[in-house]
């Protein structure tokens, strides 16, 4: 069972979406690094996924939040999601800036 879930982890990880910033620009756009983070998650990895896009694990919150949100309506969820969407995108700016900074060292 363990080698078909390694088969459907390597298909998946041949099939990404590519990133036109990249391709066309030449650069990172702040999204990169955001499907090699979900693979890792879905292979368990935590740790490299938050290596790769640290606001993977937030944003699943999020989505998860909010759809229970929308199920049970609860009394603060509203005001929770707005903290929470301001949170992830302060890391994911401060990453990209992180990003285009180690990126300009080398």
């Amino acid at each position: 069972m363990l080698h078909q879930n390694n088969t459907f982890f390597d298909w998946l990880s041949k099939h990404f979406l590519a990133c036109p910033s990249k391709a066309l620009l030449g650069f990172d756009c702040p999204g990169c690094g955001l499907q090699r983070s979900v693979l890792a998650l879905l292979q368990g990895d935590v740790v490299r996924s938050l290596q790769l896009y640290p606001a993977t694990m937030p944003l699943t919150f999020l989505i998860i939040f909010t759809l229970l949100h929308l199920k049970f309506n609860f009394k603060f969820g509203a005001q929770l999601i707005k903290i929470l969407f301001i949170g992830i995108a302060s890391i994911i700016l401060i990453n990209y800036i992180y990003k285009i900074y180690t990126h300009n060292l080398y």
